[in-house]
């Protein structure tokens, strides 16, 4: 895997234009409210595995946690690498001047990314006027950007649908759901942000990476469940990112999508973390609303979200899973 990231940030986001004036970093009235939400969303994803736990038993899962921060060697091994093709596939995608054509070629080489190429053109995201029956008319509708995109997107999906057992297993489905989400809404955040928006996409799908290492920890300690306070999974969240930050290191990221990670959710980030928060936050609620835990009045949303926010948690539910 190592090099070939560096090798596909060919100037994304000159394709987004800036929403004028419309994001700016956010401020939430209640400062407590991000840890909130983060409480919120852990109880839900994992309500069916939840169990009493102890205070020593929670910090021995955030003390092995934090111990694979320091061994990157090790906790990389605990994921998937990407496939070689989709690795290739974004590599040529890093030159603005590639031609649709050239673009077609590249992605006929494999059927499967043809069907999802042209399943994603004629996606609610992108509302063809009417279907899409060809591969150049989809890589038409998606653009460089788009493709990109989506090629990210299905390079990363073994790496949080992790073929394991248990807790990990459980929760897999909603963390990716959180992962494409946390990318869109960073992408559309990152341009009123002055941040890159692949960059930010990228961060997105990678935070969750060292959450699904957690939970094999996790499930391992409590044997076949995990600790169900909120207050636990603010933290373990926040143990989790570091640990995808470093495995990202690992793998020869971008230092600015390693920082953001890194720096996401915490005092004084970056543009490309800023965006990464916001993106995190936007996709966390959404899945809270689609599992009808909060309605679209609640604070979380009316309080927590400015405009230009809610109208990207709007457009998260036209995102097919």
């Amino acid at each position: 895997m190592k090099n070939w990231i560096g090798r596909l940030l060919g100037g994304s986001d000159k394709e987004t234009p800036t929403p004028a004036g419309a994001v700016a970093a956010a401020v939430l009235d209640n400062e407590d409210m991000p840890a909130e939400i983060d409480s919120a969303f852990y109880r839900w994803l994992t309500a069916s595995s939840g169990t009493n736990a102890t205070s020593e038993v929670e910090e021995q899962i955030l003390a092995e946690v934090r111990a694979l921060s320091a061994d990157p060697e090790n906790a990389s091994g605990l994921v998937p690498r990407i496939p070689e093709l989709v690795a290739q596939l974004l590599g040529a995608l890093s030159d603005e001047n590639i031609s649709t054509a050239a673009l077609s070629a590249e992605v006929g080489r494999d059927l499967v990314l043809v069907a999802e190429v042209i399943r994603e053109a004629n996606s609610a995201y992108y509302r063809p006027v009417k279907p899409i029956e060809t591969l150049e008319g989809a890589v038409t509708m998606l653009g460089l950007n788009g493709l990109r995109m989506l090629l990210a997107r299905i390079a990363f999906r073994p790496l949080v649908k992790v073929k394991v057992q248990g807790v990990a297993r459980q929760v897999a489905p909603n963390v990716w759901r959180h992962s494409e989400r946390c990318a869109f809404a960073a992408s559309v955040m990152a341009p009123g942000l002055s941040a890159g928006v692949f960059e930010s996409y990228l961060a997105g799908l990678m935070q969750n990476v060292g959450l699904q290492v957690a939970f094999q920890v996790a499930d391992r300690i409590c044997a076949g469940k995990v600790p169900g306070s909120g207050a636990f999974g603010t933290d373990l969240f926040a143990a989790s990112r570091q640990l995808s930050a470093v495995i990202a290191l690992h793998w020869d990221f971008p230092p600015e999508v390693v920082e953001a990670i890194e720096e996401s959710g915490q005092p004084d980030p970056s543009h490309l973390a800023e965006a990464l928060a916001q993106g995190d936050r936007i996709a966390k609620l959404r899945l809270l609303l689609d599992a009808g835990v909060i309605e679209a009045e609640d604070s979380f949303v009316a309080v927590g979200l400015n405009g230009f926010q809610r109208r990207c948690l709007g457009k998260l539910a036209d995102l097919a899973d």
